[in-house]
């Protein structure tokens, strides 16, 4: 047996042990729970960086058009004041999306260092 084969034999072992190791790990849910109030927060709308009636320079980019102001906050879509803030999925039992979400950022991250280990 050559050495490569050897040692592909080798990967595919620990490879094959890995598997198994993280099935044991997994979660196994005897019934659902049921998911708890949400607790209420208080809207507090942030005021924006800029005054009303402030020129904003860079948005119009249309030739013989007047120049873009800025409104009062008042005069915003409340969303907007919510697309900066980072997204709270629920928690939806097993196998829901938020599980999906978690599942895929740690993978992603043991990616990363797995690659960043293989250039040391």
């Amino acid at each position: 047996m050559s050495l490569r084969n050897c040692l592909r034999k080798t990967h595919l072992q620990k490879t094959h042990r890995a598997v198994v190791n993280n099935f044991f790990q997994c979660r196994f849910y005897a019934a659902s729970a049921k998911p708890a109030a949400p607790a209420q927060k208080p809207t507090v709308q942030p005021k924006s960086s800029c005054p009303a009636d402030t020129v904003l320079p860079g948005l119009n980019y249309l030739k013989n058009q007047p120049p873009v102001l800025a409104l009062p906050d008042e005069e915003y879509p409340p969303w907007l004041w919510t697309v900066l803030l980072p997204k709270e999925l629920e928690d939806d039992g097993p196998g829901g999306r938020k599980e999906r979400m978690e599942r895929r950022k740690e993978n992603k991250q043991r990616i990363r260092e797995r690659n960043f280990m293989s250039t040391q």
